[in-house]
């Protein structure tokens, strides 16, 4: 595809660790799909040679490039150095995206024909289209169960905030403070889309079909989705507590 008018240069960013089975298919994947797009691999140090073997492909493909880090430090912490990089070197767009296959490097386009007319576009797996292939049912509960629990505690008008599959404006980093963001792990995603919507930027959820990956080992665990879950009541209860002040 063509990158639609308007939208400039575009970033993809890929976090790895430990995805040696699964990067070359999936920069190839994003490759095909959108072939005027960049990609960025930001690798943590993996042990099993993925930094290695992205090197390669940036070697074979200009369009590819390859962000070393020294240490394992969350999901978060990886994509607040990939758009650093991105914004020192003028990109106009960047884009999340999973390592593991399970967001659709062939659904690129739809997020960027919507980002158009929008500040910050996420694929999401609960709106109308969208769907979970091969997860158990366990998790697919209990991710509608923190998406929902996220909606009502932060009353946010999102139906997969904590979705990862995003496209953002430049211009949206900006002004949401990235300088200032300390989340590492998936509450992440939940903390650049409330700031997002309190700057009162225009956020669109698109359907995607998200796929459980079939090569590697999900980073996702009970720990992860604990510690989101808290940062939300936190988040919540302050910001229930900061109306009441200002209604008296």
């Amino acid at each position: 595809m063509e990158i639609p008018a308007g939208l400039g240069r575009v970033l993809v960013i890929i976090p790895t660790y430990n995805e040696r089975d699964n990067i070359a298919g999936i920069v190839g994947r994003v490759r095909a799909s959108a072939p005027a797009a960049d990609v960025l691999v930001v690798d943590d140090n993996s042990p099993d040679g993925t930094g290695e073997l992205a090197d390669e492909l940036a070697a074979a493909d200009e369009r590819v490039k390859v962000l070393h880090r020294t240490a394992k430090d969350g999901l978060g912490a990886a994509y607040i150095a990939g758009f650093g990089w991105a914004a020192e070197q003028g990109y106009d767009v960047m884009v999340e995206m999973d390592a593991d296959g399970s967001h659709q490097p062939e659904e690129l386009p739809r997020l960027l024909e919507a980002l158009q007319d929008a500040d910050l576009v996420i694929g999401a797996r609960y709106v109308p289209g969208g769907k979970v292939v091969n997860w158990p049912k366990r998790r697919e509960v209990l991710s509608r169960g923190a998406n929902t629990y996220a909606r009502m505690m932060l009353g946010v008008p999102l139906h997969d905030v904590t979705a990862g599959y995003r496209a953002f404006r430049a211009a949206t980093l900006e002004k949401i403070g990235l300088g200032e963001v300390n989340s590492r792990g998936y509450i992440f995603q939940i903390d650049l889309a409330l700031r997002a919507l309190r700057q009162g930027l225009k956020v669109v959820e698109v359907p995607i079909t998200f796929v459980e990956r079939t090569q590697g080992v999900s980073k996702m665990d009970g720990d992860v989705i604990g510690e989101a879950m808290l940062r939300v009541t936190q988040w919540g209860m302050s910001e229930r507590a900061r109306r009441l002040r200002g209604g008296r």
